[in-house]
């Protein structure tokens, strides 16, 4: 396919690309700056060793989830340096929360974002549970190389001009 043809899937009219198909980074300029906040979740799933090396606090690396944490609030404030049309958004709060689960075992991940900024939150918040299920992978590697990563998915946004959304089963 050539550059700047329509697919079927792409919308007619999407704001990161150009009028010619290029990708840029969409002008927000004009726009009021609004709170905005974004729910994300995810998971990793691991053996039941791992997963019991988490909750105990015996990982030959020490504190997972402490580590994990930090990982993903220092990810959500360079998020614009992972995601390339992303703009650089000064985070008023990134809250990450951790849930162990015993079958199968694994450890939700869920992390919220708020900002007042002229553009939304979301990556902010989906590059958070990245970089927090990365990090338990790295600490946890040793026990479980099988560990999956998966379910990333926004859960609710709210603020802008689109208004509140909300994916339906969280």
């Amino acid at each position: 396919m050539k550059r700047g043809s329509k697919r079927a899937t792409r919308p007619a009219r999407s704001t990161h690309f150009d009028a010619k198909g290029g990708a840029r980074m969409v002008d927000v300029g004009a726009k009021p700056a609004t709170a905005r906040e974004a729910i994300a979740r995810g998971r990793i799933e691991m053996s039941a060793e791992a997963l019991e090396a988490v909750v105990s606090g015996t990982a030959a690396k020490g504190d997972v989830l402490g580590v994990a944490r930090v990982a993903a609030i220092q990810a959500a404030k360079r998020t614009s340096e992972w995601i390339p049309l992303c703009h650089p958004l000064p985070l008023d709060a990134l809250e990450i929360d951790f849930a162990p689960e015993s079958a199968p075992p694994a450890i939700s991940i869920e992390a919220r974002a708020r900002t007042t900024a002229k553009t939304g939150v979301e990556m902010e918040a989906l590059v958070a549970v990245s970089a927090a299920a990365l990090a338990i992978y790295d600490m946890c590697k040793s026990i479980d190389r099988g560990m999956m990563i998966g379910e990333l998915r926004l859960v609710r946004k709210s603020g802008g001009k689109s208004g509140t959304y909300t994916r339906l089963g969280g």
